[in-house]
């Protein structure tokens, strides 16, 4: 299963997240799953470098399939607005009954 823990501010203004582990939805390379959640996954770390001016740290280990992603000090307007979307994004997928099994997204005071 694939666990996602986004990470909040005593605000509630998501600081960053960390995803790890493989859903298990069907074999390498077949997991739609899996392909979805690193799709959304890259493109937020990629938005996030783009289009804001947040220093963001970032570290993986794709052979544990872990991503740690942790903005530095409070997150921009335009950094909360792209990490909200994510958690909104894989909470939705979550929601759905094909896909509840094999994705978990919680969220956590930091």
């Amino acid at each position: 299963m694939t666990r996602v823990t986004f990470y909040q501010n005593r605000n509630g203004r998501i600081t960053g997240f960390e995803a790890r582990d493989h859903s298990g939805y069907a074999e390498a390379g077949e997991d739609i799953v899996c392909a979805a959640v690193s799709a959304l996954v890259i493109h937020t770390v990629n938005a996030l470098d783009r289009f804001t001016g947040d220093q963001v740290k970032e570290s993986s280990d794709a052979e544990n399939a872990v991503i740690c992603v942790r903005v530095k000090g409070d997150p921009s307007d335009g950094a909360e607005l792209l990490l909200r979307a994510l958690a909104s994004t894989l909470s939705d997928m979550q929601e759905e009954e094909s896909y509840r099994d094999f994705i978990d997204v919680n969220f956590v005071e930091v």
